[in-house]
């Protein structure tokens, strides 16, 4: 029997809405071990395994088709598959989670609003300081597309895995691009969000794999799940 693998989040917040969304439709999902062990399991549903899995990792599971679904953000979904129509289909706007992906830029830029605005900063930046104006993110490719698609060229992206609100009062950057749901962090460290500069609205969604070994089994076990759930059972028919 070749079972059907949902990943989930393995930790905080984003793994709490899920498994109570879950349990709305009559899915229990649960730990079999500790805190620290990322084994679980599935009632409601047979020929469901359980896989626990950080948020970041649940889109290349997907695309490697090591798992069936996976619930994660839309935000990483985009980032990390930029072909990710071809790769897995969105089943499910889950309703939390939500983050919108932004540019940020120091409040007292007074004279910079939009990103027509920030693309003469960085033509002026070049030119005073002899390097590009930084970008501080972790979304590299959905920063740079969207950019690019707005004829802004003359920057720089610095890679920031945490805190990346502070790295303009640290000196590491000029402005960022970043998620936010309150908009707070950035008041707090003296940043705006541009007017035009919303990239993405993000939230958690439950994704399907087209890579993944759709055996007969787990395409039962999808249709019983579906069943409770609403979701379209053509939108993965192998």
């Amino acid at each position: 029997m070749s079972v059907l693998k949902l990943g989930v989040p393995s930790k905080g917040r984003l793994q709490e809405k899920t498994m109570d969304w879950f349990a709305d439709h009559e899915i229990k999902l649960s730990r079999t071990g500790s805190d620290r062990e990322y084994s679980g399991a599935v009632s409601g549903v047979d020929g469901v395994e359980l896989v626990m899995l950080s948020a970041g990792e649940i889109p290349k599971e997907l695309k490697a088709g090591r798992i069936h679904l996976g619930v994660t953000g839309e935000d990483l979904i985009h980032e990390k598959l930029p072909l990710w129509e071809r790769e897995v289909v969105n089943l499910q706007k889950l309703g939390f989670g939500h983050a919108d992906l932004i540019i940020a830029v120091p409040k007292g830029w007074i004279d910079v609003d939009c990103i027509e605005d920030l693309d003469a900063v960085c033509a002026q930046f070049r030119t005073n300081h002899g390097y590009r104006l930084r970008i501080a993110t972790k979304y590299h490719n959905l920063v740079r597309g969207f950019l690019r698609a707005r004829g802004v060229a003359d920057y720089q992206l610095v890679d920031s895995q945490g805190a990346t609100e502070g790295v303009v009062k640290n000196l590491t950057a000029e402005a960022i691009a970043d998620i936010t749901s309150s908009g707070e962090t950035l008041r707090a460290n003296h940043l705006k969000i541009l007017s035009d500069g919303l990239i993405l609205q993000s939230q958690a969604c439950v994704f399907g794999s087209f890579a993944a070994d759709w055996s007969d089994d787990a395409k039962t076990a999808f249709g019983a799940i579906a069943a409770k759930t609403g979701w379209d059972v053509t939108k993965l028919k192998g």
